[in-house]
């Protein structure tokens, strides 16, 4: 059985994908059993080999007692017998998902696998995915026959960028298999690392389905905030100070307004509307919040500029500082975020723009968005936005505010952290 043969050492388990969500996976994993760590990016391969993390997200003491071997060479990968695949799951252009590297991935396993070897996705994708695109590309690749010559499954990954709380270990873990066998194999598994416990889903597509609508559900919720941030905008009312009333009550959902981004709340809702489609079913409520929140940075950009006009009759004699270009708060991921709709739309205005972030890469954000970090922050300014909360300027006050702005300037707190600590200068959020 793998479950046995991995314990005792007699094969390993191979995790493809070594970022976000596959390092800290095979690092847990090679704390307790043998692991190859594989990514096709060899910069990447040699800073893992040296104990750092790209991403940033984990310390290089979390690489210390791990049994573990990071490669970018096919063949390495032989040596395995139990495939994870963490890849990407953007989207393109058009809204589309884009299952490349997803395909690629699989393809590679192909290359590899062996009679009684298994394969588990952890990907986000839309119901129907694994058992339609991956296994057929497996059995095409590999030569083998699916079920009766290898296994497949899907364990939804659920890991939170930069909180240090819900830690993969902490977190449940959803878990399937593509028969009884395989099913409680895969648990199994998982279980070695999963403190938190694992929940066997009936099926490969209800696995699928519950982690898509995850986060489905918050994106429905923040577009619900931002709505009413919109509508309470034109009342007068501050959006926070209602939230704060409102969730008195045992019962009401703590949701927020405020720009979604990232790689999977601003996501995943397109792979549901996607295969939705395909069943001639139009998605209203999820679409309609996607809508809703693609549309926040724009939003927040014509904001701020009608205040600034207010105030400065040129805004193309404008400048105006933003703070934090990452997709939330104290991670250095800025994959679609939304930051950059605020600063495009800005300078559509004719605003000129400061960008600054403390954990940005100014390298990435130049690649992805084509606009530069500044180095220091050089005044005065006819505006401020805080755009994302990072403990680093959670930690500000209104006099250094002040110093580096002008007489009249907007400040705009998207998060509300501000909200009480501000008097002097022009004050608004969502």
């Amino acid at each position: 059985m793998i479950y046995s043969d991995l314990v005792n050492k007699k094969t390993k388990m191979a995790v493809i994908g070594l970022g976000y969500v596959g390092l800290p996976i095979a690092l847990e994993f090679a704390r307790k059993i043998s692991v190859i760590g594989f990514d096709i990016k060899a910069d990447r391969i040699k800073l893992m080999k040296q104990g750092i993390d790209p991403s940033n997200e984990l310390p290089s003491e979390a690489f210390n007692g791990c049994n573990i071997r990071f490669t970018s060479e096919l063949e390495d990968l032989r040596e395995a017998s139990f495939y994870v695949v963490a890849v990407p799951t953007p989207i393109d252009a058009h809204k589309k998902p884009d299952l490349k590297p997803l395909l690629s991935a699989t393809e590679t396993v192909g290359k590899v696998l062996s009679e009684k070897n298994y394969v588990v996705f952890e990907s986000t994708v839309y119901p129907g995915c694994t058992e339609e695109d991956c296994i057929p590309l497996l059995s095409r690749v590999s030569g083998l026959t699916y079920i009766e010559q290898f296994k497949v499954g899907f364990s939804p990954e659920r890991i939170n960028p930069g909180d240090k709380k819900h830690t993969l270990t902490r977190i449940a873990k959803v878990t399937s298999g593509c028969d009884e066998e395989s099913a409680g194999e895969i648990a199994r598994v998982y279980e070695l690392v999963i403190d938190a416990g694992v929940y066997r889903a009936s099926s490969i597509k209800v696995a699928e389905a519950a982690k898509i609508i995850e986060n489905t559900q918050r994106d429905i919720n923040i577009a619900f905030m931002n709505e009413l941030s919109m509508i309470f905008n034109k009342m007068g009312i501050n959006t926070y100070e209602v939230l704060e009333a409102a969730g008195t009550k045992w019962n009401f959902l703590k949701f927020f307004p405020g720009l979604v981004g990232g790689h999977c709340i601003g996501v995943d809702p397109y792979y549901l509307t996607y295969k939705s489609a395909k069943f001639g079913h139009h998605a209203q409520i999820i679409n309609s919040g996607r809508g809703i929140n693609d549309g926040m940075g724009s939003y927040v950009a014509r904001q701020v500029t009608l205040k600034l006009s207010s105030n400065f009759p040129n805004l193309k004699e404008c400048k105006v500082l933003v703070m934090g270009a990452t997709f939330k708060e104290n991670v250095s991921d800025i994959r679609n975020s939304k930051v950059a709709d605020v600063i495009n739309e800005l300078k559509e205005f004719g605003v000129k723009v400061d960008v600054v972030d403390p954990h940005a890469s100014p390298d990435e954000v130049r690649q992805e968005y084509g606009f530069e970090l500044a180095g220091t922050i050089q005044g005065p300014y006819h505006g401020i936005i805080v755009a994302v909360n990072h403990d680093e300027y959670v930690q500000m006050d209104e006099p250094y505010f002040k110093s580096i702005t002008l007489p009249g300037a907007i400040f705009a707190d998207l998060k509300g952290i501000f909200r009480g600590r501000i008097s002097s200068l022009n004050y608004w959020s969502l």
